[in-house]
């Protein structure tokens, strides 16, 4: 699993939820998964409570060997699904403006931007869905 920890774990203050998936995410009205092959974590995703009714898309990520295969779409999918269990209404994320392929898949579901931004010294687009 070497080759995957610096795609899993980051290593800055804004990963420290990553230290504690169960109280951020599980504990809180939220999911967190994972997709594996061959033992080896080839992407994630994450659903974190924002407000009764709004929830934060967090921790989209594929491996780069992985993308282009519809595995980011098999995952932005599910956490849509399980957000309408969980009865949020609407879906909130950032990306930044250099994640050209990430803008692309959550445009292509519905996505739009609803503002623009400075997160971590990156220009950061804020996107929105509504679910329900």
């Amino acid at each position: 699993m070497k080759d995957a920890d610096a795609f899993v774990a980051g290593h800055g203050k804004w990963d420290d939820d990553l230290k504690n998936i169960k109280d951020v995410y599980l504990d809180n009205r939220g999911i967190f998964v994972v997709a594996e092959k061959n033992g080896i974590i080839i992407g994630m995703g994450a659903l974190r409570k924002v407000s009764a009714d709004t929830a934060e898309i967090k921790r989209m990520r594929v491996l780069p060997e992985n993308q282009g295969k519809g595995l980011g779409k098999k995952l932005l999918h599910l956490l849509e699904s399980e957000a309408k269990k969980l009865g949020y209404n609407k879906l909130i994320l950032d990306t930044s403006v250099k994640q050209q392929a990430a803008i692309h898949i959550y445009k292509k579901y519905g996505y739009s931007e609803y503002k623009r931004g400075i997160l971590g010294g990156l220009e950061t687009i804020y996107m929105e869905k509504n679910v329900q």
